[in-house]
């Protein structure tokens, strides 16, 4: 079976789980909660939400954030990413998707399109982060096409978080490829990661976009470091 193939039954197979095993709770603060994120903690985000957009001479031209990478989110993040709590990602789709702002953002494109991780990380870890809100969000978008084969990571690199401003560019330089391009020809495209920091990864991931025939690319992430 090709590897395109099994990664959205992973990708399905993890999110169906996800649903079942893990109880209804507020993806903040843990407690039981019908909703993603409880009443109380939405008031508290809401008012530490930045939601900027910062513009860019690169292949991508447009940057969206939700909030600054401090405090509770960035606890929430790492949660996320690294303390096997893949649930959390219904909690930042709820505060993307409630935002009038970044919602009248998401309508501009036609294609969203997750930073990709390798292989071996998806399978130690059992998702990909990015992955698991990018479908989310285009479930709630009719203009929105959810496409993760597009990218995909073909070196296993050191996670970027352990390396400064200088190996991190080093580090993602050539490990992305573009597949399936006729797809995203002459097309919007949104690019989801969860943290923005030197901005490396995007504008990796947007350079090898543009060269595969994307009309415009721009990237959206829950924080900005």
């Amino acid at each position: 079976m090709p590897f395109n193939a099994i990664n959205n039954l992973i990708t399905s197979f993890f999110e169906s789980c996800t649903n079942l095993i893990y109880p209804p709770v507020c993806g903040v603060c843990d407690k039981l909660c019908k909703e993603p994120i409880c009443k109380k903690c939405n008031i508290q985000l809401q008012k530490n939400m930045k939601c900027k957009i910062d513009y860019y001479k690169k292949s991508f031209k447009r940057h969206i954030y939700l909030f600054k990478y401090e405090g509770k989110i960035r606890e929430k993040i790492v949660q996320y990413k690294f303390n096997d709590k893949p649930y959390i990602y219904e909690s930042f789709v709820n505060l993307i998707i409630k935002n009038k702002k970044i919602y009248s953002f998401l309508k501009n494109y036609d294609i969203i399109i997750p930073v990709p991780i390798s292989k071996k990380r998806k399978i130690k870890r059992g998702y990909n982060q990015s992955e698991l809100i990018a479908k989310k969000l285009s479930k709630n978008l009719d203009n929105l096409e959810f496409m993760p084969n597009i990218l995909y990571k073909k070196v296993d690199t050191v996670p970027q978080s352990s390396l400064n401003k200088i190996q991190r560019h080093i580090n993602v330089k050539n490990v992305y490829k573009a597949k399936n391009t006729k797809q995203i020809q002459n097309k919007k495209i949104l690019i989801f990661d969860d943290i923005f920091t030197t901005g490396s990864t995007a504008q990796e991931c947007s350079k090898i976009l543009k060269q595969a025939g994307a009309r415009a690319v721009d990237v959206l992430t829950i924080a900005k470091d």
